[in-house]
């Protein structure tokens, strides 16, 4: 650091020029055009290169990585100017506080570029492997750019103010572990957060069971944010729930569609025991074949489960083409069967007590 310093004031050293009022005005007036200039030229050539880049890839403008190059050379010609202004000024005392105002400055385009390089990296690699562990990288690089990068502009910063920093990291460390501690649960949660993008029970737009739903309300909805902390899930009721990772990582989770969207749903439903089995099973069969989201292969199938008290207990065994139609099917299944039962004369028994009153003459 202190070589690019000589550097830079050698390079626009003023030093031993007596110089006039005007001739100050015309210094200044020149480093301003010049810098002028260039900051055009900066803007017209990156602005095409960006139109360029976007038409290539068939995106708007301002997606590619060129716009925060071209933030950051803008952030570089300020600071030379800058600095040569402050050597004619001869005001070198605030040098120090302009170069780590520029530093931290610069971590905005930087974590831009990084940002964009790391996509850019990810669409040509990670889409080209099987494998999930470099999509699991780049998230976490993504979600953890930033942080890095802007603590280490402003360790840098300090180091150019002459700040010691070493008594700041051996303090940091003392309240990291003070702080580990106090907030345990909050940190279990975070690596939960990685685990589960490590793992991936789950993606945004899956459908899940959710446990901790509202007595009475739905109990499963879709993923809709997997954040280091908790996750968000959107119900059936359009009630959002937010679930810390951790409880999630102790739980079973119940994916409906990780696989496909394709679920099998299976109806329980009560006949008496003089109703004519095969008949039923045609009718239930012919009720679901009415529903066009109930898939025809594999077709409809009615079982005989078990003997009740009171009924012979069949299910309807049927696959959807979406798992998000279950309770739909549930309900279509349910009430048409009652009505074509009523129809045909078929009884779904309910538990009765025959009570038999006699009367017994006393003399």
């Amino acid at each position: 650091m202190e070589k690019w310093n000589t550097f830079i004031t050698n390079l626009f050293s003023v030093k031993g020029e007596e110089l006039t009022i005007v001739g100050y005005l015309l210094k200044i007036s020149a480093a301003i055009i010049v810098t002028i200039l260039i900051f055009l030229i900066i803007k017209i050539l990156f602005k095409s290169l960006d139109k360029k880049a976007a038409k290539r890839r068939g995106e708007e403008p301002g997606t590619s990585i060129f716009p925060a190059i071209r933030q950051a050379l803008n952030y570089i010609i300020f600071y030379l100017l800058g600095f040569y202004l402050i050597n004619i000024f001869n005001i070198n005392f605030i040098a120090g506080p302009f170069q780590a105002l520029i530093i931290i400055l610069l971590a905005l385009p930087v974590k831009k570029i990084a940002i964009t390089g790391v996509e850019f990296f990810k669409s040509a690699l990670a889409k080209k492997t099987e494998t999930k562990v470099d999509d699991i990288i780049f998230d976490l690089f993504n979600r953890f750019a930033g942080v890095l990068i802007f603590a280490t502009a402003i360790i840098i910063s300090l180091d150019v103010l002459g700040i010691n920093i070493v008594p700041f990291i051996a303090g940091a460390g003392v309240a990291g572990i003070a702080i580990g501690f106090a907030a345990k649960d909050t940190l279990s949660n975070l690596i939960a957060g990685v685990l589960l993008i490590i793992d991936r029970p789950f993606e945004i737009g899956d459908r899940i069971e959710v446990w901790s739903a509202p007595a009475g309300s739905a109990t499963w909805g879709d993923v809709i944010d997997i954040g280091i902390r908790a996750t968000k899930i959107k119900t059936t009721d359009n009630i959002i729930i937010i679930i810390p990772n951790n409880e999630i990582m102790t739980r079973d989770i119940v994916n409906y569609t990780i696989i496909s969207n394709q679920i099998r749903v299976r109806v329980n439903i009560g006949v008496a025991y003089d109703t004519d089995i095969d008949k039923a099973k045609e009718i239930i069969i012919g009720v679901a074949e009415t529903a066009e989201w109930i898939s025809t292969d594999p077709p409809p199938k009615v079982v005989v489960r078990n003997f009740g008290e009171s009924s012979v207990d069949l299910q309807l065994r049927v696959w959807i083409k979406n798992a998000r139609k279950r309770m739909d099917t549930i309900s279509h299944i349910t009430d048409n069967v009652k009505s074509a039962f009523d129809k045909s004369g078929i009884e779904i028994p309910y538990p009765k007590r025959d009570i038999v009153i006699t009367h017994k003459n006393i003399t």
